[in-house]
């Protein structure tokens, strides 16, 4: 077996969802409550800013108020103690995986940090912004959620792919794999030669192009698969 000294793990809802944050596409999940269309888009905030911010307020002051669970925990305990490069690569906005002391390249933005529309400006948000926030380098009334909405590119991207394409092991936790360009990354590393695994609480749209499978929450199934990685 080809031995592993690089990592690239992604992350999505589902490992959040056992600290009590709502996944997005499962029944009852985010998107059966907000149209994607209101709440999501550039053109949600153009037509109705104070909506937009108050969905994201709300989701801000819930993952303040949330803690890592057991696959956060493991997570960052991989990332301190294997002898190689762990890169997390995470969907998720919580910054759950910070919270459990790891680090994590967050390809959707961060619910903590702020940008400016008119000249891209990050600061770190306060814990409700308002359509009257201002940029505190240009001043203009443009503050808007330092998140990806749909239709917009993911952050770090270059450097993501780059990783992909150089390591000897990809997984993926808790991701639906619906959403591209991250449910194309299992098979970028595939074509690089890495092995490929997915834990996830059920079948992905993706799951056919993994190697292996783990199934169950990710609470019980990520210390493990973290500790054999670690023997």
């Amino acid at each position: 077996m080809k031995r592993i000294n690089r990592i690239v793990i992604l992350t999505g809802a589902g490992i959040s969802a056992e600290s009590g944050l709502g996944t997005f596409r499962d029944e009852g999940g985010l998107w059966a409550q907000h149209r994607i269309e209101d709440v999501a888009t550039p053109e949600a905030f153009e037509r109705d800013p104070a909506l937009v911010h108050r969905f994201y307020n709300a989701r801000r002051i819930q993952a303040a108020d949330a803690s890592p669970n057991a696959a956060h925990d493991a997570l960052a305990r991989l990332q301190v103690t294997f002898s190689g490069e762990v890169m997390i690569v995470t969907q998720n906005v919580d910054g759950l995986h910070e919270k459990a002391g790891g680090t994590a390249v967050h390809m959707h933005g961060e619910l903590s940090r702020a940008l400016c529309a008119a000249c891209d400006h990050r600061w770190d948000a306060p814990s409700e912004m308002s359509v009257d926030e201002t940029c505190p380098s240009c001043t203009a009334p443009s503050a808007r959620p330092d998140i990806v909405w749909f239709g917009e590119m993911p952050y770090h991207m270059e450097r993501i792919i780059d990783a992909l394409h150089s390591c000897d092991l990809f997984a993926a936790i808790g991701t639906s794999g619906q959403v591209y360009p991250a449910a194309g990354f299992v098979e970028e590393a595939r074509m690089a030669g890495a092995a490929t695994i997915e834990l996830n609480l059920r079948d992905s749209d993706m799951s056919y192009a993994f190697e292996d499978h783990i199934t169950g929450p990710a609470s019980k199934t990520v210390p493990t698969w973290v500790d054999r990685l670690l023997s």
